[in-house]
């Protein structure tokens, strides 16, 4: 299946992808196959889907959804840079900011979120190195961010 079918399979329906809140791009293509993915945060179509900090008013497991939101915003901003997912070759790297109750320390867990769902949606070519941090606040007071690099076709 491509990318999109998989998509599909997953009863995923792409939003349209937030437009940026300052002066920078979603997304921007580098060196002719790379492609660098900006924070992406749990809004979709106009909806913020978590509010606060995962441990304290979010839920890990809600912080494992925010991320996975946050991951299909990424394949949004990447389709509308791209005009078709099949050109992902590799997902390469993938950083997730999880904003944390003091004692919260299981960031991994939250951002598998979207590790999850890159493997999915493409295969073993969705396996990617990763760092997963923790943070006092987000914009917004969103509970995850997550931006991300990938090896696309020339």
């Amino acid at each position: 299946m491509t990318p999109e079918e998989k998509i599909a399979s997953l009863g995923i329906d792409l939003p349209t992808p937030p437009s940026p809140i300052a002066n920078y791009l979603p997304a921007k293509r580098f060196g002719g196959n790379l492609v660098y993915v900006s924070g992406q945060g749990p809004i979709i179509n106009g909806n913020q889907l978590f509010t606060g900090k995962v441990g304290a008013e979010v839920t890990q497991e809600q912080g494992y959804e925010a991320a996975r939101a946050c991951g299909i915003n990424i394949l949004a901003q990447l389709r509308v840079l791209l005009g078709d997912l099949g050109k992902v070759k590799s997902v390469v790297h993938v950083k997730g900011f999880v904003a944390s109750a003091v004692t919260f320390t299981n960031q991994p867990a939250a951002i598998n979120g979207v590790s999850d769902l890159m493997v999915e949606v493409f295969g073993e070519a969705g396996k990617h190195s990763r760092c997963a941090l923790g943070t006092n606040v987000l914009p917004t007071d969103i509970p995850v961010e997550v931006e991300a690099i990938f090896e696309v076709e020339e």
